[in-house]
């Protein structure tokens, strides 16, 4: 795991002062990498390479990077490959290796198989090839490692994260397009980011850069093709089978291997069978909120980590250490993503990080096995309108309304939700309803300047991400809804992720999402997964002899829950009303925004959007300034 970074001239003039480019992307990225750093300038000086270290797998010298082959490539890769043992097997006659790192197997696959070599690759990657004259680049079929790039007076500038790309924009300024789809959504949806100019490489996108010409590609995709030959015992069997094989990879290393665990049934799973492949030798981390009554989860997660024999260290966070600490979340994550859960895990990371280099987290497993209530929001108003209609068998359901039912008091914490999707547009299209599930900005009217902003666009490029999957005829509703959070809500939380334990000088590894166990997964009917409208229902039945009955069916799980509210009302009420009054951002309504804080519903997640919007801009486009001199 580390920081990678580079420049390419597009136009074939040597790049002017590639070294120090270099050092300054390097210095912004240093807090991925603290074991080592190192640069590679091309003799004609038209491109050059920089890495930050944090040495995980072959720990010596000569796995540092940017490495040369013998052929005279040039890698600089941020990532592990966890299967690059069985590579070096196969590449063996090959190629002659000099290392034992997962790098190297990355050069000598290219070698063998050039750009097709990312279908060999199992793992989490975003690499950079820099071979004669072509520049070849990858990110992982998920989007776990990041890639950055922008074009900047004919050169081509790449990073693990924007922030090191900010000294050589001509200014900070907001993307609208992204504005837009991070005020719906609170992530955005495609290569666009938050800044304008600074674009990311897509989740299992290659690209490649020949005589100032670029070409973008994907090399793969999720196949929703449903198989109704097996028996879910069949399924069952075959997901458990694949997830411990995933588990075993993901614990390669040559440092020592932790785990997160929130409590919930991701985390508490990938703990218990990391625990039984380590003979009693995992640590586990946990963050816990005592301070309000309703948001301590230790207990949970103190019953996983007996399960997995683990032993767990704790975290009791704080609203002073919210204040001490949410300007650096916000620097560190780059642009706002998803909700306030980027903030208790960036408290556990620091933790995680005084023991271990490595973590394992339970990421995917909500958007792979359906583990959402409103999945169980949205079935329930199609089994409603089904059964008004009398259509229960003229297509896949999945569920019925008299199965439903027993589940639905899972749905009793979601009425506030309910209310407001019911009030308009009830048994309308399939994906509109769910984007009215998952839009964040339907109680910002006053708070927010609209004019600017192209809402019919942002429904436009949903319904197109929506329509998207690769779905056969009789795939369901609950595929086209995981779909849409895999391809758009899943690459915020590994953004979440990856910035939240890299800010620490930690590598966080995501074994639910292996990608032949997500290929596996979405060959399963959605009524074997989804079956009667009980969450991650495949996840419990695969593993019921393991996890523990009371994790296995908690109905009160928060996700990473913090006491915004009693914060926001409280202690933090000077704070916070104090970035907004500071008002920069040009979008908020600063009057209205501080209303907002005055009323009753002021601690929606639309609050956490509007302070982390303000904060961002306070944080990077007003310190534009100091980002530029960099360069002097």
């Amino acid at each position: 795991m580390c920081g990678i970074m580079g420049v390419l001239s597009l136009n074939g003039d040597p790049v002017l002062m590639p070294e120090r480019r270099l050092e300054v992307m390097g210095r912004l990225l240093a807090h991925r990498g603290p074991d080592a750093a190192g640069t590679w300038v091309s003799a004609d000086r038209r491109c050059g390479f920089g890495h930050r270290r944090l040495s995980v797998i072959d720990l010596g010298a000569g796995a540092a990077q940017p490495m040369t082959a013998p052929n005279g490539a040039v890698i600089t890769y941020n990532g592990e490959i966890y299967n690059y043992r069985e590579l070096r097997s196969t590449l063996a006659g090959h190629w002659n290796f000099r290392t034992n790192s997962d790098t190297e197997t990355i050069l000598a696959a290219y070698d063998r198989w050039g750009t097709d070599c990312v279908s060999h690759l199992r793992g989490m990657f975003a690499f950079a090839i820099r071979d004669g004259d072509t520049l070849f680049c990858a990110v992982d079929r998920f989007g776990i490692k990041p890639f950055q790039y922008a074009t900047i007076d004919g050169v081509l500038h790449f990073a693990s994260e924007a922030k090191a790309l900010l000294p050589f924009l001509p200014e900070i300024a907001t993307n609208d397009q992204a504005l837009g789809e991070y005020l719906t959504f609170q992530y955005t949806l495609g290569a666009q980011t938050l800044f304008q100019g600074i674009n990311r490489l897509m989740p299992a996108h290659a690209m490649v850069v020949e005589r100032g010409h670029v070409r973008i590609w994907r090399y793969w995709d999720v196949d929703y093709q449903v198989d109704f030959d097996h028996s879910p015992a069949y399924f069952t069997r075959h997901l458990r089978e694949l997830a411990e094989e995933a588990i075993h990879l993901h614990l390669r290393s040559d440092v020592p291997v932790g785990a997160y665990l929130s409590g919930g049934l991701d985390s508490s799973l990938v703990a218990i069978l990391a625990g039984r492949q380590t003979a009693g030798r995992l640590q586990a981390f946990h963050g816990k909120f005592t301070c309000h009554p309703g948001y301590d989860e230790s207990r949970h997660a103190e019953r996983a980590a007996a399960a997995a024999g683990a032993g767990l260290h704790q975290i009791d966070i704080t609203a002073a250490d919210f204040e001490a600490n949410i300007a650096k979340v916000i620097y560190h994550l780059d642009q706002p993503v998803a909700g306030p859960g980027s903030f208790p895990q960036f408290m556990v990371s620091g933790l995680a990080r005084r023991h271990v280099k490595v973590v394992l987290g339970g990421q995917g497993g909500d958007e792979i096995f359906g583990g959402y209530a409103r999945y169980l929001i949205a079935y329930f108003e199609q089994c409603i309108k089904a059964a008004i209609d009398g259509t229960y068998h003229n297509g896949n359901f999945v569920v019925t309304a008299e199965s439903i039912i027993p589940n639905l008091t899972l749905l009793q914490e979601y009425k506030p939700l309910m209310s407001e999707f019911w009030r308009d547009g009830l048994f309308g299209p399939l994906d509109e309803r769910y984007f009215r599930l998952i839009d964040r900005s339907v109680d910002m009217g006053d708070e927010i300047d609209w004019s600017g902003i192209d809402r019919p666009g942002v429904l436009a490029r949903f319904k197109g991400l929506f329509a998207s999957a690769r779905i056969g005829p009789k795939a369901s509703y609950f595929d086209s809804m995981t779909h849409f959070d895999v391809k758009g809500l899943l690459p915020a939380l590994l953004h979440v992720e990856d910035r939240m334990s890299m800010a620490h000088g930690l590598e966080s590894r995501v074994p639910l999402l292996d990608h032949r166990l997500i290929e596996f997964a979405a060959q399963i009917p959605a009524d074997v997964k989804f079956k009667d409208g009980r969450t991650k229902h495949m996840l419990k039945s695969a593993f019921t002899d393991l996890l523990p009955t009371e994790l296995a069916e908690r109905r009160d799980k928060m996700g990473f829950p913090v006491p915004l509210k009693e914060w926001f009302s409280g202690e933090l009420r000077d704070m916070v009303r104090g970035v907004l009054e500071r008002g920069r951002c040009p979008v908020i309504d600063t009057k209205a925004a501080l209303a907002r804080f005055d009323k009753g519903a002021r601690f929606s997640r639309a609050a956490w959007g509007l302070f982390s919007l303000e904060l961002w801009h306070q944080t990077f486009h007003d310190r534009a300034a100091e980002f530029r001199a960099m360069m002097d």
